[in-house]
């Protein structure tokens, strides 16, 4: 009665009609819950299907057996079976093992009958004795069969061993790595071992590359598996192939449209703090790469096999860092994920950039995301620094799934490679570490893994490859089976790892990378992979098409070729940039002579500084803040070295005359001394009203070393060099100057350009206008005089060039600097210009090349290219006797160039000059000047602050030596193939 006359209840008149309502509301429910559905509809399985399952299962089952009889007693399905002892055999204690075998289908023939096998102890003891290897028949007979050695009384899954393959009982490779006596072991002591077969795991080294700055990120490619991306601590994007140790790209970091974002972003690309990679990954086809860095954006790069990064997407993805990204499909397009400090994570369509959705409800900054699909049904689950992982729906914007996950911090998550198994690391908030597998469904630990030290520092890497974990921990590399708790395999990978290392699979688990603490990465491979290695590294691409460039080389000279003979390969053995330069051939204009670092004579070879023993050099002392070097010269007597840094404070550093230097003369002998004048001051430019994203700083020095012009965005001030005081100042911005000459007739006369474009010719003494120049688009930051030939020659930040008639300062030639194809041009890069000595050619100074014209009808000459991957140059100047040219590049290394014809002599790489120390900061050349009088002398300054002066041995007398010279007599060192 109470239930017909409750409103709520009035439907439920007997218990079946009841049960049947409530069958109806619950199917109603788990319809209209996406996680539930098709998950009350039995599959449709074959019975074919069924009896096989059944009789693997009963395999399996029957090997649990401690003491397995080849004819068990078999009754039922329904209950645990143990086969009884044979009468003879002493019982050792032991856990139960539960194992029940149907007689009927025993003899129904779907059970192979095992031969006895020994039992575990006996095969763990004769193994650590070393004895001979017990060879089961059972698994002998039945290769396709697996089994299980069960050692825990609860038979918990966590605890048991799995043999996944069939293989011989013995001294594997995982007792080895057994650390105390085996034989000593109590039973319970085996439950810390995994002794599974190792063979598919990646433990043996088969390359070493030297990236030469941190890696924080790695990723195989999907389809060529030897090509590795990897991303650093200063903001590089390098593609290694592995096989042969070869670096195919290299990207630096900058802004690609600066103009796009606020002041307050741009400022934060300014504030001296490093710009991280601090995720970078492939696209599933392999034909996009993004990353993900630590201020702000993500860059999304294209890529085809054979052919540069080219850029595609620049993206401001998040307020702050951007901590994660990945790749996935949603209704077959290509989107890519991200998350980062603002608490948010986001899904960018990969084409266009678009932003689809913005997922909000973390409370704290989030570390990581791994997207997944299931049941075609998308998730995103996202994990932040408060430790809490939140499950996202494509469509729909609320957390659907909240992992309550207390005292776990700095989590990473990954999908096992079939997409079935759910896993994160990290470590807690007493830094003890932890690798655990969750119940995806249910929020909570399957499984925690054992054999983690008890503190990590940083972030734990971990990936997921095949039935395999793997993590950085302790200076090592640690295995798991997913199926076991315990440890696996351990290596230190010939050591040299760093506390935590970073480490990556390739998709199909054959190969792990993994960071090495100089700036290296290891390339790990199981035996498939050590036969990929060995087949890519004599046959890849890249060694293809450099053929093809020594091919291009050979027919320099084809009687040199001819008694080359045997010499397969070109002149120059760096291969740090296999492509090489293609896009000479498209520069039609360019009537002289192109040269890359490929197109040298088969017969010689540049020399390569790489040791601080090859040549003298040394770093000039200094007691003021060190700041980033914008501009150096010498003093025109060649005594002293002057230095603008970012700040717009002067440094002056002097050589004194005494018996070791009685010249005395700038030397990398003798250490100078920095200068201050007795009263104190500091040389410093205005900057009051500069523009400190547009400042182009510059200075110049007048022919008697007396006067010092000089600006950093704000005034132009002249001042007194032996007392630092400013004499002057004028020309307050807007606009800004640019470029600063002294007129080599008058003293009192400069040449400045300007941002507006223009140029002034401005009289000091008079404080006036001489004349205005008109003619350039872009700021100029370039100028050059040969009065000789009464040419004032300047350059703009649009490549153009521009040559002027001081007579009557009118334009009479201009051309534009013709870029490498499928290279634009930087709005911000700046254009330098010097005459040669005798005023006979002059030089343009690009991020991309050094070209040499002829200032009469502007005509390119000759043109030198850069390898790719040593990134920009920086500065580059003439000797004092013209016949070399000293370039920096962007990768810290210092090419020393034959001025005619344009050809590489030597390479003077950074650890030459430069102390290997770890930095977060990568150190780079920023200027360059030449002495005055030696033609050998060059100096460089840093963007730490640094200023080094170098030279060549005294044995040595000179950089490297004449290309046609030793062309002509033949070679001395044959090219060393393997050189890298």
């Amino acid at each position: 009665m109470i239930f017909l006359h409750n409103p709520q209840l009035s439907n439920y008149t007997d218990d079946k009609n009841a049960r049947g309502i409530l069958v109806d509301d619950l199917k109603k429910l788990i319809h209209s819950n996406p996680e539930m559905r098709d998950k009350i509809q039995f599959p449709s399985v074959k019975a074919s299907r069924l009896r096989v399952l059944v009789n693997q299962s009963l395999n399996w089952q029957h090997n649990l057996c401690r003491t397995p009889r080849p004819n068990p007693e078999i009754t039922t399905i329904l209950e645990d079976h143990v086969c009884a002892p044979p009468p003879q055999a002493a019982q050792a204690p032991g856990p139960v093992v539960n194992n029940q075998l149907t007689a009927s289908m025993f003899r129904a023939g779907f059970l192979h009958q095992p031969s006895v096998m020994p039992p575990p102890e006996a095969v763990f003891l004769a193994a650590s004795r070393g004895q001979q290897s017990l060879n089961p028949p059972a698994l002998v007979q039945h290769p396709n069969m697996s089994g299980v050695l069960a050692r825990n009384n609860q038979n918990n899954a966590d605890t048991e061993i799995v043999l996944r393959r069939s293989r011989h009982f013995g001294m594997s490779e995982e007792i080895r790595n057994v650390p105390t006596s085996s034989a000593a072991r109590t039973p319970q002591s085996h439950h810390m071992f995994n002794f599974l077969p190792t063979d598919d795991v990646p433990k043996k080294v088969v390359s070493v590359i030297n990236q030469g700055s941190e890696v924080k990120t790695m990723d195989f490619h999907p389809q060529h598996r030897t090509l590795l991306a990897v991303g650093t601590n200063t903001g590089d994007v390098s593609i290694w192939e592995i096989s042969n140790r070869t670096r195919i790209e290299h990207k630096n970091f900058c802004v690609w449209n600066i103009t796009a974002y606020s002041m307050a972003i741009r400022a934060t690309f300014n504030d001296g703090y490093p710009v991280l990679v601090n995720r970078l990954r492939w696209s599933p086809d392999g034909l996009f790469l993004g990353v993900a860095y630590s201020k702000h954006i993500v860059h999304v790069y294209s890529y085809r096999a054979g052919h540069e990064l080219k850029r595609h997407l620049e993206i401001e993805a998040h307020a702050g860092h951007v901590s994660d990204l990945a790749f996935t499909i949603r209704h077959q397009k290509l989107i890519f994920i991200t998350c980062g400090e603002d608490k948010t994570v986001k899904l960018w369509d990969a084409t266009t950039g678009a932003n689809f959705f913005v997922f909000e409800g973390h409370d704290a900054p989030v570390t990581s995301i791994c997207p997944h699909s299931k049941d075609n049904i998308q998730y995103i689950f996202s994990s932040a620094t408060d430790g809490k992982i939140k499950a996202w729906l494509h469509a729909d914007r609320v957390s659907k799934i909240d992992y309550e996950t207390p005292g776990y911090v700095w989590t990473k998550m990954a999908y096992s490679t079939e997409g079935s198994r759910f896993f994160s690391c990290g470590s807690r908030e007493d830094r003890v570490p932890f690798l655990v597998e969750w119940a995806e469904s249910q929020g909570t630990v399957k499984r925690q893994y054992i054999g983690l030290g008890k503190q990590h520092v940083g972030v734990m890497q971990f990936d997921t490859a095949n039935r395999f974990l793997a993590a950085g921990d302790e200076s090592l590399v640690k295995f798991w089976d997913m199926d076991n708790k315990f440890i696996l395999h351990t290596t230190d990978a010939d050591g040299g790892l760093p506390a935590s290392p970073c480490v990556r699979f390739s998709k199909d688990g054959i190969l792990l990378a993994v960071t090495t603490i100089d700036n290296g990465v290891k390339i790990l491979a199981n035996p498939e992979g050590q036969r990929l290695v060995k087949s890519s590294e004599n046959h890849p691409e890249v060694l293809r098409l450099a053929s093809a460039s020594a091919a291009k080389a050979s027919n320099v000279n084809a009687a040199s070729t001819s008694s080359a003979g045997t010499i397969a390969n070109i002149g120059f053995p760096d291969r740090s940039v296999p492509f090489p330069n293609q896009d000479n051939q498209n520069m039609s204009d360019v009537s002289g002579k192109i040269t890359d670092e490929f197109e040298f004579p088969i017969l010689w070879r540049p020399k390569e500084i790489t040791e601080p023993s090859q040549l003298r050099s040394l770093r000039l002392p200094d007691s003021l803040l060190p700041v980033k070097v914008i501009r150096l010269m010498y003093t025109h007597s060649g005594s002293g070295v002057l230095a603008l840094a970012y700040n717009a404070i002067h440094k002056l550093w002097r050589w004194q005359k005494n018996e070791q230097n009685p010249t005395p003369n700038a030397t990398a002998d003798i250490a100078p001394q920095i200068w201050q004048p007795p009263s104190g001051i500091l040389m410093t430019n205005d900057m009051k009203d500069a523009n400190t994203d547009d400042t182009i700083p510059s200075f110049a020095l007048s022919k008697n070393n007396s006067y010092v012009l000089s600006a950093s965005g704000g005034k132009i001030s002249l001042f007194n060099l032996p007392s630092f005081k400013t004499m002057t100042s004028f020309k307050a911005p807007p606009p800004a100057s640019t470029c600063l000459a002294f007129y080599p007739p008058d003293n009192n006369i400069v040449a400045i350009g300007m941002s507006d474009c223009s140029i002034l010719m401005y009289n000091v003494q008079s404080n006036s206008v001489v004349q205005t120049l008109k003619g350039h688009q872009k700021p100029v930051t370039g100028l050059a005089f040969a009065i000789e030939r009464k040419m004032l020659v300047s350059a703009g930040t649009d490549a153009e060039l521009c040559v002027w008639n001081t007579a009557s300062w009118k334009k009479v030639a201009s051309k534009f600097l013709k870029l490498p194809s499928k290279r634009t041009n930087n709005s911000q890069a700046e254009t330098r210009v010097h005459f040669n000595p005798d005023k006979t050619h002059f030089m343009a100074v690009h991020e991309t090349q050094i070209a040499v014209y002829d200032p009469a009808k502007l005509d390119s000459c000759m043109q030198w290219i850069p390898r790719q991957a040593s990134g920009s140059i920086a500065d580059a100047v003439y000797s004092c006797d013209g016949q070399s040219i000293f370039v920096c590049v962007e990768d810290g290394s210092v090419s020393i160039l034959e001025a005619n014809p344009l050809k590489l002599m030597c390479r003077i790489n950074c650890a030459a000059y430069m102390p290997s120390k770890r930095s977060a900061i990568r150190v780079s050349p920023k200027a360059i000047a030449a002495h005055p009088s030696d033609p050998n002398q060059l100096a460089i300054g840093l963007s730490d602050g640094g200023v080094y002066v170098l030279e060549p041995l005294k044995a040595d007398k000179q950089w490297g030596s004449d290309p046609s010279a030793e062309f002509c007599a033949g070679p001395s060192i044959n090219p060393d193939p393997n050189h890298t």
